[in-house]
């Protein structure tokens, strides 16, 4: 595909033009997970901190630092972000190393994961996969010849990944692994590769990941859990069936926000792994249908805005959004999957709703760059430009 823009001066001049339906969806989950975080934390936050509201004003200071952030993002053009690819996977190369590098990372539960970044921990996965996720839609355009007709074309991105994969599971991090490595396939396979290089990896990845789940101790006990959690349900098993209680106990319509009992040192993680379930017990399977449905409705959204950028040849853009709704979705999917007991348990936190600052901020950036894709869409189609861009393909 061909990137066809018209030229920045007059991009400049252009008034900002949002997708309403997109920003409308994203800012209703973030005031939503809000709410839900606060009832969801309030009783182990009081407990921790003696502060009721601990959480949620961390979160919220991640909000606002995620929005200014997305507000910056959302004024640099897409060709700017094309051209930062190379220098895009070193930085997130980079964090995923220093990490892993001793006396920097910080390490809790077993899992050094965080950076400290004086007033919050940053979880380098977070940016690190977006990062990656940009330049590997600037390789796609770059290299989408080689990558259709070449072994190398699909193997030079992917060893790139293994590296990344490598570095995240030495965390260990074994759900951003998975979500990353998948992520990037959807990518590859949408552009065009070959189908025997995809179903080689992937089949290279499913038996790798097995694998590392069987000959772990600690990821193993978690398979075993999710089998069968009722075997020994206050130990291994013991997540998962008070998750499964707390959906229970909100049968239609739920017991009302804030009076669930689940989180009340019930339910372990209620504010970040498990808050699904803190939503199911109070909002009921109604609430919880609405929640899956605005998830929908921002995968419809974002992937209708990748086929839009694609029918205009724009490959970055549209792989880039094929990559950061297949992400975004994907992590809502296995989230609730894990509070349902159809998944074993990941760690990852449902996007825009759980307690997590690095994730938050993120993902506010990552709707800010779906913004600005929309917008250089909106601006491309007037008809003036159209005229520009008929003329420009004439000269060429």
């Amino acid at each position: 595909m061909k990137n066809v823009t018209m030229p920045f001066p007059a991009r400049l001049k252009a008034p900002m033009q949002i997708d309403p339906v997109l920003l409308g969806i994203g800012l209703t989950l973030l005031l939503g997970g809000l709410v839900v975080l606060t009832s969801a934390s309030i009783s182990i936050s009081d407990n921790v901190t003696g502060k009721p509201f601990f959480y949620l004003q961390r979160q919220a200071v991640a909000a606002v630092i995620g929005a200014v952030s997305g507000m910056v993002c959302l004024f640099i053009p897409m060709r700017i972000w094309s051209r930062l690819g190379p220098l895009m996977l070193l930085a997130g190369l980079l964090l995923l190393l220093i990490v892993l590098m001793p006396g920097f990372g910080h390490t809790v539960n077993g899992s050094t994961r965080w950076l400290r970044l004086g007033i919050f921990n940053l979880q380098v996965s977070e940016p690190a996969r977006l990062c990656l996720l940009i330049y590997l839609a600037s390789y796609l355009v770059r290299h989408n010849k080689s990558l259709s007709e070449q072994f190398s074309g699909f193997l030079r991105p992917m060893v790139v990944l293994i590296l990344a994969c490598g570095m995240l599971l030495a965390e260990p991090d074994f759900g951003a692994a998975v979500v990353l490595l998948a992520t990037a396939l959807t990518m590859l396979f949408v552009a065009g590769a070959r189908w025997r290089d995809f179903f080689l990896f992937f089949g290279l990845g499913t038996v790798a990941m097995t694998i590392l789940a069987v000959t772990s101790t600690y990821r193993w006990e978690r398979v075993t859990a999710f089998l069968d959690p009722w075997s020994d349900p206050y130990e291994s098993g013991f997540q998962l069936t008070q998750s499964l209680i707390a959906i229970g106990r909100g049968e239609w319509v739920g017991v009302g926000l804030g009076d669930g009992v689940q989180k009340l040192f019930y339910l372990p993680e209620a504010h970040t792994d498990f808050v699904f379930a803190v939503f199911a017990e109070e909002f009921g399977l109604l609430g919880s249908l609405v929640l899956i449905a605005l998830f929908l409705a921002l995968l419809w959204r974002v992937f209708r805005l990748a086929m839009r950028a694609a029918e205009s040849e724009r490959g970055f853009e549209a792989y880039l959004a094929i990559g950061l709704g297949t992400w975004l979705g994907l992590q809502a999917f296995i989230n609730v999957g894990v509070n349902m007991g159809i998944l074993p348990t990941k760690g990852l936190t449902l996007p825009l709703i759980s307690y997590g600052r690095s994730s938050l901020i993120i993902t506010m950036i990552s709707i800010a760059l779906l913004l600005r894709i929309h917008h250089e869409l909106v601006v491309d189609a007037r008809p003036a430009n159209r005229r520009q861009k008929a003329a420009k393909r004439k000269r060429t």
